[in-house]
């Protein structure tokens, strides 16, 4: 089973980030590859099965279901799309005046050859890392913007 995973620093508190992540109106500005929600359940984050669809060439249709979920610390996911199935975790850690959020995907690739391996190795989890990494780049930007207007509207 592969593994990739990414981090970033932001400003706030845990529960601030935590509401960024999981607003669904936000995530086209953030997740990478991602163009609409399909369906959204009742109870999300903390229970349901999300589907979305990505961007053109992306992965397609992708099913979320939340396997478990605690507020200001995280979630994890069971993640599937035609490409691969596995688990996906976002955690927020606070430090001072800010929260590490870290996001990691643990995969099986669906179609296997004897290559496999090696493929993942040099190619697939390359990518995999560096898409986790664009969703946490755009995400802090998202968040920083949301503090700086924060401090203009509080004047």
């Amino acid at each position: 089973m592969g593994r990739a995973t990414a981090s970033v620093q932001v400003p706030g508190l845990a529960s601030e980030a935590e509401e960024l992540w999981y607003d669904p109106v936000r995530w086209p500005a953030w997740i990478d590859g991602f163009a609409h929600v399909v369906e959204l359940p009742d109870g999300w984050p903390a229970a349901g099965r999300l589907i979305w669809s990505s961007l053109p060439d992306g992965r397609g249709r992708v099913l979320e279901t939340v396997t478990a979920y605690e507020p200001r610390a995280g979630q994890s996911l069971a993640v599937e799309d035609s490409r691969l199935r596995g688990t996906q975790r976002v955690a927020f850690a606070p430090a001072p005046d800010a929260v590490t959020v870290t996001l990691t995907l643990e995969y099986e690739l669906k179609e296997r050859t004897p290559l496999t391996p090696l493929v993942d190795v040099l190619f697939v989890r390359r990518a995999i890392t560096a898409s986790l990494r664009r969703t946490l780049d755009r995400f802090a930007r998202e968040r920083r913007g949301d503090v700086e207007l924060e401090a203009v509207t509080s004047r």
